[in-house]
């Protein structure tokens, strides 16, 4: 059996305030994108969970993701079966795309599948919640606006497809480092909701990454490809999530192959394009 497991995108990030956990509630728009990683899942002696993937800067031991998904399914099912799960990895980590947390949804759906064990979508959130913020989102696809800590989730129409250009630094952000930098003033939950405007009108002008504010002081030439990317015509350019990874979302196929050769000395930059919902679930593949 093999799954296809698709990256993200956020149009848009606000800070909504500060939880006495320690985390950040937000609110933002969530958009799948064609970018992805592809499972291999093979049925194993029960009781054998063996995880590999081909990116050796990724420990694909107990601790991954793939993993933890495979344990927490094993219990919510009450069953021994195993499995051998294979990750060849396209969405580099640590980039803000939700490469991690889209492996360990497609490995919920995968062997909730394979194993028969025929939980259902509220039960399989749930274990969701419990592996991360973000891997609900990829229970669900398309557009969604995000709040809580991300992991509220109201399924939007979708947006028209746009390609998009992505460029890949060759560092990653730690996600928790980028939000201990955030200003006290952004969470302000009374203050106006751009992506609540943006929803109501469709100008991208309005939608702002609240993290950026932090993440261009410690890394300002991602400053400069999202200007650049905005140069060359793009509607939207931010950086997703906390980054690294730096998006320009044009309107045409045209303008982002231009834009992509453009890039001036890019060690790694790509094409794609937002994935609407229902072209989502019909490329997941294998019973997903």
């Amino acid at each position: 059996m093999t799954v296809k497991s698709f990256a993200k995108i956020n149009l848009g990030l606000e800070i909504v305030g500060r939880r006495p956990d320690g985390y950040h509630d937000i609110r933002t728009l969530f958009q799948t994108v064609s970018l992805a990683d592809e499972l291999d899942f093979e049925p194993a002696p029960d009781g054998v969970l063996e995880v590999v993937g081909d990116d050796p800067a990724i420990a694909w031991d107990r601790t991954n993701l793939v993993h933890r998904a495979a344990r927490l399914l094993q219990g919510a099912g009450e069953t021994t079966k195993g499995a051998k799960i294979a990750v060849r990895k396209v969405v580099p980590a640590g980039r803000g795309l939700g490469g991690g947390s889209s492996n360990a949804a497609a490995t919920l759906l995968a062997l909730n599948g394979l194993w028969g064990l025929g939980l259902g979508p509220v039960e399989l959130s749930r274990l969701a919640r419990g592996l991360g913020a973000d891997v609900p989102f990829f229970l669900k696809g398309g557009l969604c606006l995000g709040e809580d800590i991300g992991d509220r989730l109201t399924p939007l129409p979708d947006l028209t497809p746009l390609p998009c250009v992505f460029l890949f630094p060759g560092f990653p952000i730690s996600t928790p480092s980028i939000y201990a930098g955030v200003d006290p003033s952004l969470t302000s939950p009374g203050k106006m909701s751009k992506i609540m405007r943006f929803l109501e009108s469709g100008d991208f002008g309005l939608l702002e990454n609240d993290l950026e504010r932090v993440i261009f002081r410690a890394h300002p030439e991602l400053e400069r490809w999202t200007s650049f990317f905005r140069e060359q015509g793009a509607l939207l350019s931010q950086v997703s999530g906390s980054g690294s990874a730096v998006y320009g979302l044009f309107p045409d196929t045209a303008s982002a192959e231009e834009a992509r050769r453009r890039l001036p000395g890019t060690s790694d930059a790509r094409l794609a394009t937002t994935l609407p919902r229902e072209s989502y679930w019909a490329q997941l593949g294998a019973g997903a």
